[in-house]
């Protein structure tokens, strides 16, 4: 099988396990908003916000250092345990600290209710502790049971999401049954915690779940191990945490300068994107172990170019699909029309996460290299842009400086990184190529949302346009992938 073929049939088989759940966060979307007021929805997207970057902190790099160190080290063992007893102690460590002081850091988050904040550090603690299990999966190649476990995550989820948001209202309203417990909580609190006690029992059960794979791991703490796994991650972490930045910042600041509806709103329609986020996760799932694994081999480089070349000519296709037939996505997973309003930001968010998924191929240099440092420096300064564009034009332009923020971000990360890796680890990407099919799919995007938005014709005529040229050009390539051959 040919290392692309294989690249690929991994990819396909682990992005299950992150397409479907991000896929059912999708249509839980038009729920949310079908339920929820624009203001409301906003508090669960801060809740989401704040997760992300809790995520981050509490696994400090761990997950990416313990596939280097893994494929590295001879003592497997010693790696495995080193990294499980690290996150254990400082997640045990914050969730004490954090229910104890709740109160006072639910008030700093600026959270309308303190069990909002302590359900948060539940479902983080539950999260952090199953980063290595999972990963544990991933790097011993046991991709069904990992996604078995990532979809049941989503299938209790979204579920207690229909159960909570849906049938409970319904039967109360009707003076049906429920239990006394759960009606008092109707009384007292909005639908939107309901949304979090969700994700805390879906993240209970999973871990539960997950609870024999833990015994796998044997108490062997190396401190050198540690260290050098530290100083390879910690980088990353700060990273992650731009990258948070430049991802969640945006709404955050929305909400604070121009009022949480329009929070909500742009929050909303920023969700059609995460079409691309989908391929991208699919895509990174498989991406890091085989980048890894590959590295030592004679044409490695010569595969990381093919491998770029391909994530992007079928995301621009992917970006190109998404904006030709907007409003039929809209339609789908938006349930209320003042959420419409902010439609003009999804080709710019495409675009910006089309960057970010590219920017994933080009960090093969500073992984393999363990140039990590690299990572922290490029993303800080993408979250610092960020963060201005979005303090500056927020109140001009609105939303829309967001998107262009993200977009500018990104894009500042795709080319120093390229430049940057041109010294220290060189790849024969084929630019010019590359370069191309990006400028087709941004120009009949552009032409599409402008000036024809459903005329549906049209947009059958530019998809097989550019897929007959992506065929014509990839074609002996694909012959090559067919048959097998390296």
């Amino acid at each position: 099988m040919s290392t692309i073929k294989r690249f690929f049939k991994d990819t396909i088989i682990y992005g299950i396990a992150a397409v479907l759940p991000r896929a059912i966060n999708i249509i839980l979307v038009k729920l949310h908003t079908s339920t929820l007021q624009s203001d409301k929805y906003a508090e669960n997207t801060l809740y989401f916000v704040y997760a992300a970057y809790i995520n981050a902190l509490l696994t400090y790099g761990m997950e990416t250092a313990f596939f280097r160190f893994f494929t590295k080290e001879k003592n497997k063992g010693k790696v495995i345990s080193t990294s499980f007893i690290s996150l254990l102690f400082t997640t045990f460590l914050f969730l004490v600290l954090a229910l104890y002081y709740s109160e006072s850091l639910s008030n700093f988050f600026g959270f309308e209710n303190p069990v909002y904040f302590q359900i948060l550090v539940l479902v983080t603690s539950f999260d952090t502790l199953m980063v290595l299990p999972f990963s544990y999966l991933r790097v011993m190649n046991k991709p069904l049971k990992f996604t078995f476990y990532k979809v049941l995550n989503i299938l209790i989820y979204a579920l207690l999401n229909i159960y909570f948001l849906v049938y409970v209202p319904y039967t109360i309203k009707n003076e049906g049954y429920v239990p006394t417990f759960l009606e008092e909580y109707y009384n007292n609190y909005p639908l939107v915690v309901f949304i979090f006690i969700s994700n805390l029992i879906a993240s209970l059960v999973t871990f539960l779940f997950l609870l024999p794979t833990f015994f796998k791991f044997k108490f062997n703490f190396d401190k050198q191990i540690l260290i050098k796994m530290l100083k390879y991650g910690l980088p990353l972490m700060v990273g992650s945490l731009a990258f948070i930045t430049n991802e969640n910042l945006d709404k955050l600041l929305i909400g604070k300068l121009i009022g949480k509806d329009q929070m909500g709103i742009y929050a909303a329609c920023y969700k059609i994107g995460v079409f691309m986020t989908l391929y991208i996760m699919a895509f990174r799932l498989g991406a890091e172990p085989y980048f890894f694994n590959e590295a030592n081999k004679a044409n490695s480089k010569e595969t990381y170019a093919k491998i770029l070349t391909w994530f992007t000519i079928i995301g621009s296709f992917f970006m190109l699909f998404i904006v030709v037939f907007i409003d039929v996505f809209a339609n789908l997973l938006l349930g209320k029309e003042e959420y419409f309003q902010a439609l003009s930001i999804v080709p710019i968010i495409l675009l910006a996460n089309l960057f970010l998924g590219i920017s994933y191929n080009l960090s093969v240099w500073y992984k393999l290299t363990d140039k990590t440092k690299f990572a922290m420096l490029l993303s800080v300064i993408a979250a610092i842009i960020t963060i201005l564009i979005n303090i500056i034009f927020i109140p001009k332009i609105g939303y829309m400086a967001s998107a262009w923020a993200t977009l500018i971000a990104y894009s500042f990360v795709v080319i120093s990184s390229y430049l940057i890796g041109k010294k220290y680890y060189p790849i024969p990407y084929p630019i010019k190529k590359i370069l191309f099919y990006i400028f087709i799919s941004v120009l009949f995007s552009g032409i599409s949302f402008l000036y024809f938005r459903d005329n549906y014709f049209v947009s059958v005529v530019m998809i097989t346009i550019f897929l007959t040229y992506a065929f014509f050009q990839e074609k002996n390539e694909l012959q090559k992938i067919i048959k097998n051959d390296n």
